[in-house]
């Protein structure tokens, strides 16, 4: 219960504060945010870290894709197997893997 009428007091006084700023501070800080996020340096920052993301995105994706179906292929095969256990191609379930193809 304290918490809660802790957090709520704080509520209260930002937005007392607030409200005693005033409508022409918060334009200046929003224009202040504005030319600082349209500079050239973290626009540049901004497009080199949404570069590596890509790319380090699409290494996870391609290793995702390696990866995936010999550990699913693990535990899946035996759902996919005559009454008998073997597969058209003489190999038993257990051993076959998925990127062999279903």
């Amino acid at each position: 219960m304290g918490t809660r009428i802790t957090f709520v007091a704080g509520l209260a006084v930002g937005y007392v504060l607030g409200a005693k700023a005033g409508r022409d501070r918060y334009d200046q800080i929003r224009k202040a945010t504005r030319s600082f996020v349209d500079s050239a340096p973290v626009q540049s920052a901004g497009h080199a870290a949404a570069g590596f993301s890509r790319d380090a995105g699409g290494k996870a994706v391609q290793k995702l894709g390696e990866h995936l179906p010999e550990r699913v292929g693990r535990h899946l095969p035996d759902k996919f197997a005559s009454s008998d256990g073997v597969h058209h191609n003489g190999r038993s379930a257990a051993n076959r893997r998925y990127d062999d193809g279903l």
